[in-house]
C-alpha cells in the first residue's frame, strides 16, 4: 500500500520506531537512524545474556534498514539532510531543544526541504512548558493525561500501565497523521509540520470519560465488582479460576440470558432485580448470586452459555492465552518474522490488515548500523566520500 513512500526515522524507544515499523509492514522504504550507542531498546535485555535476541527491538523495527549518524558533527548533519533530501517523511522524537542545537528543527528543514512531511512525537507536544520536559507513557499518557485514575477504583494504589501501551496508541495516531498530512501534499505540493503527543493520544483514549468531564464538570469514578453502576456489565470467576466478563445491550434481554446462563434463573422472579433501577440499587446482593452460579461452572461451559444466548462475553486472558486464542490467530494477531541471525519466530502483526495485499515484515531489524553504506551511495555520496565519513567519525 505505501511502496514509494521513504520515512526516514529518527527516535528511541517506542512511540516514533513503532509508528515506523508498521509503515514499512505497510511496504514504505523505511531508513532508521542512531547514534553510535543505538536505540536504547537495543539493550533492553542487556543484563540477561541468557535469553536468545531481543523480541522487544526486533518488533518495534523490523522491515528498516539502519544507519549510524552523529548529527553533532557538521559532516553528520549535512549527511542525514541529503538522506532527507529524498524522503517524504522524517519521524523524530528528540527533544525540540535537541533539534534545534543541531540545526534539524522543522523550521530550518522546511526551507531547504519543503515537500517534506515532519513528524515529532513527544511526551506532552511542542508548545507550553511540557515541550521539552522528558516523558515515557507512563508518565505522559497513563499518569499524567488521566488514564490510570479514570480506571482506579476508589482505595486501590495505582499501578504502571503495560510496558509500551501508551506509547503504541500514539504511535496509531502517528501513523494516520503523517499519511493525512502526505495526502495533503498530493493536493498542494508542500510539506508540513505534525505533531503527535503520548498526553493527547492519552486524552483521546479515555475520549468518553474525558467529554464528561469536560461537558458536566465531573465524572464518577471507576467503581468495584460489588459497586458497579450495571452489576450485568461485570466480571466473575468460574470453576477453574478463570475469569470471564458479561456486557449489557440496550434493546436486549441480556438479563434473562446472563442469570440463565449462571444457572440462576430464579433470580429473574426476584422483586430486588425486576428493573435495571433495582438491579442497580442491589447491586451487592446480584453480583454475590451471580457469583455462586458462575463459581460452579467451568470457562468453557460458562462461555459455551453464554455465546449460545448472543452475550457479549469474553475471557480474561494473559498473554499466554493469547497466543493460543482461535479469535486472535483467525484475526491475524501474529506473523512469522526472522531476525538479523536468521532465527524465525512468531510476534505480533501490525494493527491492521489488507485482504490481498502484502501487509507484514519486509525484513529484519537490522544490526546497528548496517546499511550505513548502502543509503549514503544511494543518497549520492561517493566511495571515497563515505570512506571520508566513517574516518571522520560523522558515521558509524
Amino acid at each position: 500500500m505505501l511502496e514509494g513512500l521513504k520515512v526516514v526515522e529518527f527516535s528511541t524507544y517506542v512511540a516514533g520506531p513503532s509508528a515506523a515499523m508498521v509503515m514499512a509492514d505497510w511496504g514504505a522504504q523505511v531508513i532508521k537512524v542512531e547514534s553510535k550507542e543505538g536505540d536504547p531498546t537495543r539493550h533492553t535485555f542487556a543484563s540477561q545474556p541468557h535469553l536468545e535476541g531481543n523480541p522487544v527491538f526486533e518488533f518495534e523495527n523490523r522491515g528498516k534498514r539502519g544507519m549510524v549518524i552523529d548529527i553533532a558533527r557538521r559532516e553528520g548533519r549535512e549527511a542525514l539532510i541529503r538522506i532527507l533530501e529524498g524522503a517524504d517523511i522524517f519521524i523524530t522524537n528528540l527533544r525540540p531543544s535537541a533539534l534545534k542545537r543541531a540545526r534539524l528543527d522543522f523550521e530550518v528543514l522546511r526551507e531547504r526541504l519543503p515537500r517534506l512531511v515532519y513528524c515529532s512525537v513527544s511526551g506532552y507536544g511542542l508548545a507550553g512548558d511540557g515541550g521539552n520536559a522528558p516523558a515515557f507513557d507512563i508518565a505522559a499518557f497513563w499518569t499524567r493525561a488521566g488514564v490510570a485514575a479514570a480506571g482506579l477504583p476508589k482505595g486501590v494504589e495505582p499501578f504502571a500501565c503495560p510496558a509500551g501501551m501508551g506509547d503504541e496508541v500514539c504511535a496509531l495516531a502517528t501513523v494516520s497523521a503523517v499519511l493525512a498530512a502526505v495526502i495533503e501534499r498530493g493536493r498542494t505540493g508542500a510539506g508540513r509540520l505534525v505533531e503527535t503527543s503520548l498526553m493527547r493520544a492519552g486524552v483521546f483514549a479515555i475520549g468518553w470519560q474525558m467529554s464528561i468531564q469536560l461537558k458536566w464538570g465531573k465524572l464518577a469514578g471507576a467503581r468495584p465488582r460489588k459497586a458497579a453502576f450495571n452489576p450485568l456489565s461485570n466480571y466473575f470467576r468460574t470453576a477453574d479460576e478463570r475469569w470471564l466478563c458479561t456486557l449489557t445491550r440496550h434493546g436486549s434481554d441480556d438479563w434473562t440470558a446472563i442469570a440463565t446462563a449462571a444457572g440462576r434463573p430464579e433470580l429473574l422472579a426476584d422483586p430486588r432485580f425486576s428493573t435495571a433501577a433495582l438491579r442497580a440499587k442491589n447491586v451487592e446482593t446480584l453480583v454475590e448470586a451471580l457469583d455462586e452460579g458462575f463459581a460452579l461452572l467451568t470457562l468453557a461451559q460458562a462461555g459455551d452459555r453464554l455465546a449460545a444466548a448472543d452475550v457479549i462475553w469474553a475471557p480474561l486472558q494473559a498473554p499466554r492465552h493469547v497466543v493460543e486464542d482461535p479469535y486472535a490467530q483467525a484475526a491475524g494477531c501474529f506473523v512469522e518474522v526472522e531476525d538479523a541471525e536468521g532465527r524465525r519466530f512468531t510476534a505480533p502483526a501490525s494493527p491492521a490488515r489488507f485482504p490481498g495485499a502484502r501487509d507484514g515484515p519486509t525484513r529484519p531489524a537490522p544490526r546497528l548500523g548496517q546499511h550505513t553504506r548502502e543509503v549514503l551511495a544511494e543518497a549520492g555520496y561517493e566511495t571515497g566520500e563515505i570512506e571520508t565519513l566513517f574516518d571522520e567519525g560523522a558515521v558509524a
